[in-house]
């Protein structure tokens, strides 16, 4: 029997991914407060976010799997979360240019019978970076909701000289990893 997916994300770029490899889903609302989570190791973070995230949810038929993540840019030791300013997101396209630094995600797959947990990382490359890139950059409106401040699936894309590991972990979901534990929980793309 297939279940019915739900994505306890409000990020529209993992909906874009489940959308994009004909996965079915349907969004319910996670109600963990993240700040509860302060660990600053960010294997630790993303795994912790992505567990209570995803117990949050209740589930409201027995045939529903929940899918919960959270994603990190990490440096040096330092997490690098979504900016709540211009300044916090050119300060970190500072930090960041020229460097090599991770991308983490965390998710967690549960049904009423089983769960389990995946982290998954990625080391991303920056070409150097000039004031005036950054300055224009921090004018749009792209890095306010992305961890790191940037989204290498859209404007920020221009600043990254190489990635090694899942390009789509980068974006938020390693896709392709997410679609094979999804099938130990009898859940499948449709046929397109």
């Amino acid at each position: 029997m297939t279940k019915k997916l739900i994505l306890a994300s409000s990020s529209p770029r993992r909906q874009e991914l489940l959308q994009q490899v004909n996965i079915p889903f349907s969004l319910r609302k996670q109600g963990f407060d993240e700040s509860q989570i302060t660990t600053r190791d960010p294997v630790e973070k993303v795994e912790q976010l992505a567990i209570r995230k995803g117990r949050s949810v209740p589930f409201e038929h027995p045939d529903e799997v929940i899918l919960s993540a959270d994603t990190v840019v990490s440096f040096q030791g330092k997490i690098f979360e979504k900016p709540g300013n211009q300044a916090e997101a050119a300060e970190m396209m500072r930090v960041l240019s020229g460097e090599v630094h991770e991308v983490y995600t965390g998710v967690m797959i549960r049904s009423q019978e089983d769960e389990v947990v995946i982290v998954e990382r990625t080391a991303v490359e920056f070409w150097p970076l000039t004031e005036e890139e950054i300055n224009w950059y921090v004018s749009t409106d792209e890095p306010y909701d992305k961890a790191g401040a940037y989204g290498i699936q859209s404007l920020g894309a221009m600043f990254v000289k190489q990635i090694t590991g899942d390009y789509y972990n980068v974006v938020g979901l390693s896709i392709s990893r997410v679609t094979r534990e999804l099938r130990r929980f009898s859940v499948y793309p449709e046929k397109g």
